[in-house]
């Protein structure tokens, strides 16, 4: 009988007469289910973020898209203010240097240091006294409004003109006859004006003059002579027909559009001949000022001497 008992027990011992332990046999097949339990568990979280992270992208971009917008309007503002901003030719007058619609970028940086329109120079200027007066004004639509606000269109508001620069203050300019125009008594050679016209118009109504530039102002001309409203029929206006040089935007410098006509503005060989400046300069130094720079050393030596009384 005990035979009997101790064999059913032995079926239940390991090798050295001791009995199983079940615990170390369910160990492994425990630690089996948590790693497989783990591994799935990590493959639907990686399987759950690959699908969300498009989404969270997608998102993200059009939650950056205004900020982006914004920045480059920002940009754009402060491009059109202090840098270039373009214009539209709205006339014939400039022919055949610049077409009626021509599109140019006028610099608006340099005026910021102090720097002043020079002769033959192509500048935009605000209207100084009424140039526009009558004149049909445009109705933009609402995308022609903010492209101008930002500067890739010209304002339709604003009274603005473009022409040439012929003389600067100082400078005496005189149209004789059908011309040629002279600056300080320097004719000027001008293959820039249109073709069929002459560098001066024989007319009552101001083609005919002798003007000298004060300080600060500039006198302008269109290059199509015979089709231009410029500083010669202006001379009735507050100004005598001269733009104050505060109201000078820029210098046009660039032809942008259309594209088959892109070049730039440069200013003609004529305005750098010898001797142009040459009046100009002694204008600016006037007798007047050679006497005050003079007398201001004596005035010194005398309040040393007093000073040593």
């Amino acid at each position: 009988m005990g035979d009997v008992a101790v064999g059913a027990r032995s079926g239940h011992e390991g090798p050295e007469g001791q009995p199983e332990r079940p615990d170390d046999a369910a160990a492994p097949a425990v630690e089996g289910a948590s790693g497989s339990g783990s591994e799935s568990a990590d493959g639907s979280a990686t399987t759950e973020r690959a699908e969300q992270d498009p989404k969270k992208k997608q998102r993200s971009f059009w939650k950056e898209l205004p900020i982006l917008i914004g920045i480059a309007l920002v940009l754009a503002l402060l491009i059109k203010t202090f840098l270039v901003q373009a214009f539209s030719i709205p006339s014939d007058s400039m022919q055949n240097t610049l077409q009626q619609g021509d599109r140019v970028l006028v610099d608006k940086l340099t005026p910021w240091f102090g720097s002043e329109p020079e002769r033959g120079e192509v500048v935009v200027f605000h209207d100084p006294d009424g140039w526009l007066r009558g004149e049909p004004t445009a109705n933009p639509n609402a995308v022609q409004t903010v492209l101008s606000w930002i500067g890739l269109m010209p304002s339709a508001e604003e009274k603005d003109l473009i022409k040439r620069v012929i003389g600067v203050g100082g400078d005496t300019i005189q149209c004789n006859g059908t011309g040629p125009l002279t600056v300080n008594g320097k004719a000027l050679d001008e293959p820039y004006v249109y073709p069929g016209n002459t560098p001066c118009s024989v007319d009552e109504d101001g083609g005919q003059f002798k003007v000298t530039v004060p300080e600060g102002m500039i006198w302008v001309m269109g290059d199509h002579r015979q089709n231009s409203r410029d500083s010669r029929y202006n001379q009735t206006d507050k100004h005598h027909g001269m733009v104050p040089v505060s109201e000078v935007v820029g210098r046009a410098i660039v032809k942008a559009w259309p594209i088959n006509r892109w070049g730039t503005l440069p200013v003609p060989d004529t305005f750098g001949q010898y001797g142009l400046s040459d009046q100009a300069a002694a204008a600016v130094t006037s007798p007047a000022s050679v006497a005050l720079v003079g007398a201001v050393p004596l005035v010194l030596v005398r309040r040393k001497r007093k000073a040593s009384k």
